[in-house]
């Protein structure tokens, strides 16, 4: 647990989610220097996925790319790139799916990568997902070095890349962009780079519906500095592995001392920035289909929507009371398993931003409505959740953490392999 720390050097044993002020962070290009083995055990991880796809598409007649280029959302993101918005699917029952429901980052990346490569919509997603893909990892380690030690962050990146849905990292989809954005965004909060949070959580507000994650981790740390005063910064732990801190670059507050000056003008102006993405997108549909709830309209032709988890749990309860009794106590574990570790969290004392970014993507997965096969995939932005684990892998000796992470990372690509060879998540 980190401690906060004065600016005379005194600890005042207060814990990380008082979130008193800015962690001690080094310089970003520093720790992108550092997260090297992060960056390649993260690629590892997700090569072993790839070559196993490969294996069982070779003895199953079917094209890893086209597996994982032209499935599924891949599909609508791909339409958009190359002919815009405006593709509306009329279904029996009324169900109207429209292509509004999809945020353009994403696609506009994928039409100008396109337009200068010689590479379909479908293929540049899955450039966009590589590279993200390794921003995301890169973030993770700074933020689990920042919270926990090198090792922290290394493990932290592997585990994300080894989650059980992890395939969706590498297909032409939205989830490794916006955890990248997000990631980044969260890890310029704790630092106290509040324009670049607030810039980067815009970014991620035009990626996904869920960037209103990042925006309240801005918005709230923020609340929280102005109320209780920007006091002393917090210290990392100083792990043998390492190396000590550098002072940041902004100026350290007195105890109860709130921001002021160049520091409060630049967190206002992140603050001010953080919504604008998401926002500005909502507000566009609004006007293209005429209606102030066109967006919540175009989700409702989905079947999207939240109701506190009202249909989630009726058709968990459908399950456990049918045939599917089994499907329904193991949809009830792993909701059980991710509470949890938000718990954890939480008694742990992770940092303000992390609990308020992770907690609200934890919340709008849980609440939604809709196909619930894709639950597991909303939550993999929710890389706080993995910390304690992390933590806990971390504290392992070497070998056996190796072991540890090789043995998940290698259940994660069957399971990543099965699931794209399927109809959808089982």
């Amino acid at each position: 647990m980190t401690d906060l720390v004065s600016p005379s050097g005194i600890r005042t044993g207060a814990p990380a989610a008082a979130y008193g002020g800015p962690l001690r962070g080094r310089a970003v290009p520093g720790v992108l220097r550092r997260a090297a083995p992060a960056l390649l055990v993260y690629a590892g991880v997700r090569a072993l996925g790839v070559v196993v796809l490969a294996v069982w598409g070779l003895s199953d007649g079917k094209d890893p790319l086209t597996l994982l280029s032209a499935r599924w959302d891949s599909l609508w993101y791909a339409r958009i790139a190359e002919h815009g918005y405006g593709y509306t699917l009329h279904l029996s029952g009324g169900r109207v799916h429209s292509d509004l429901a999809f945020f353009p980052l994403l696609p506009s990346l994928e039409r100008g990568l396109s337009a200068v490569l010689p590479l379909s919509a479908g293929e540049a997603g899955l450039v966009v997902s590589a590279v993200a893909s390794l921003g995301a990892a890169g973030a993770l380690f700074a933020i689990g070095e920042l919270c926990h030690g090198r090792r922290a962050g290394i493990a932290l990146a592997a585990l994300w890349a080894a989650l059980p849905v992890g395939v969706v990292q590498s297909m032409a989809y939205s989830e490794s962009l916006f955890t990248a954005l997000a990631a980044w965004s969260v890890y310029c909060v704790l630092t106290g780079r509040w324009v670049w949070a607030g810039s980067l959580a815009a970014l991620a507000g035009l990626t996904r519906p869920v960037g209103a994650a990042a925006v309240a981790a801005v918005w709230i740390t923020a609340a929280v500095l102005l109320w209780r005063g920007a006091v002393a910064y917090v210290a990392p732990p100083r792990g043998r592995d390492q190396p000590p801190t550098v002072p940041s670059r902004h100026t350290a507050q007195g105890s109860g001392a709130k921001p002021r000056g160049r520091q409060l003008r630049r967190m206002l102006l992140g603050v001010t920035l953080a919504p604008l993405g998401w926002l500005g997108y909502v507000a566009w549909v609004g006007v293209r289909t005429g209606s102030v709830t066109g967006y919540l309209d175009v989700q409702g032709g989905w079947g999207n929507g939240f109701d506190g988890g009202l249909a989630f749990g009726r058709f968990v309860g459908g399950l456990l009371g049918g045939p599917g009794f089994a499907g329904g106590l193991a949809l009830l574990a792993g909701v059980g398993l991710v509470l949890w570790l938000y718990a954890a969290g939480v008694r742990r004392r992770q940092p303000l931003p992390l609990l308020v970014y992770g907690g609200v993507v934890l919340l709008l997965a849980l609440t939604a409505k809709g196909y619930f096969g894709s639950k597991p995939r909303l939550m993999l932005p929710a890389f706080p959740l993995l910390l304690p684990l992390a933590a806990a892998v971390a504290r392992l000796r070497t070998v056996r953490a190796a072991a540890t992470v090789g043995a998940v990372a290698l259940a994660s690509a069957v399971y990543g392999a099965f699931w794209l060879h399927g109809s959808g998540p089982p």
